[in-house]
């Protein structure tokens, strides 16, 4: 399996505050994982860090490689690599239509723009993905004038459209309803099943599909214990992670903390 994400002694700060100091981790095609921990433990810094939104210390011994590349180039990365996140659902310009978000995805871009051309081929695979999704009859409705669920699904429209080899989720189904959330998660069952590479970023677990077995829990910038589902996901492991009793609860291969 070929390497998708190499990160090697990452020193991090956002402003003054250092979130990451020598943070490691690795991610192969074909594996899928979820980093799992509470408000401030570095989760989202770690997206933009694989956006090219931040950028590590330049440290020797540091090493930042997406795709087997050093992250030199941020547009190619992220035409190579399919985010969903909050950011991006809270920015993305609510004038744009349905189809125009889906397009979007082939230029990394909020919303379509004159200059940008697209093929007889593209405009058709995005029409694909909106009927793979549920949301062909919503094409030309405004993201403004979606629900938060429907724009869930715009969003993953235009992160799947171009085919990426690295589909990476940031809490994907919070703000949904119990209806919405449960067809999203069957959403992005169907993905891993069809052997897309999946990082999954969360502080929720009932949001972490069963087909998802590796575990990082992370707390403060740091890796406290990563590993298998069965032997990380504790009442001692979870309660350690988020400073608070928590008792598992495990059905159907998902699980769900409830109060301890």
């Amino acid at each position: 399996m070929s390497s998708i994400i190499d990160i090697h002694k990452a020193t991090v700060y956002r402003g003054e505050t250092c979130v990451f100091s020598d943070f490691s981790f690795a991610l192969q095609e074909g594996e899928h994982a979820a980093i799992l921990g509470p408000n401030g433990a570095g989760k989202s810094t770690l997206l933009k860090l694989l956006a090219g939104g931040v950028h590590p210390f330049p440290l020797d011994e540091t090493r930042v490689r997406i795709f087997g590349e050093e992250c030199s180039n941020v547009w190619e990365v992220r035409k190579r690599l399919g985010l969903v996140s909050h950011d991006l659902q809270r920015d993305y310009l609510i004038c744009a239509e349905g189809l125009n978000v889906i397009l979007s995805g082939f230029y990394a871009s909020n919303d379509t723009y004159e200059y940008q051309e697209f093929s007889g081929a593209q405009v058709l695979r995005a029409c694909e993905v909106m009927e793979d999704l549920g949301i062909e009859s919503l094409a030309g409705r405004r993201f403004g004038h979606l629900s938060t669920g429907e724009q869930r699904r715009f969003l993953l429209g235009r992160a799947l459209v171009h085919d990426p080899t690295l589909l990476v989720l940031d809490e994907p189904t919070s703000g949904l309803d119990l209806k919405a959330c449960f067809q999203y998660l069957s959403l992005l069952r169907a993905q891993i099943r069809r052997g897309k590479t999946v990082l999954l970023v969360t502080h929720h677990l009932h949001e972490i599909p069963p087909e998802i077995e590796r575990v990082v829990l992370l707390k403060e910038g740091q890796i406290v214990a990563e590993g298998s589902k069965a032997n990380l996901f504790t009442d001692g492991n979870l309660s350690r992670l988020f400073d608070q009793p928590v008792t598992l609860v495990r059905a159907n291969g998902w699980y769900q903390a409830l109060p301890g």
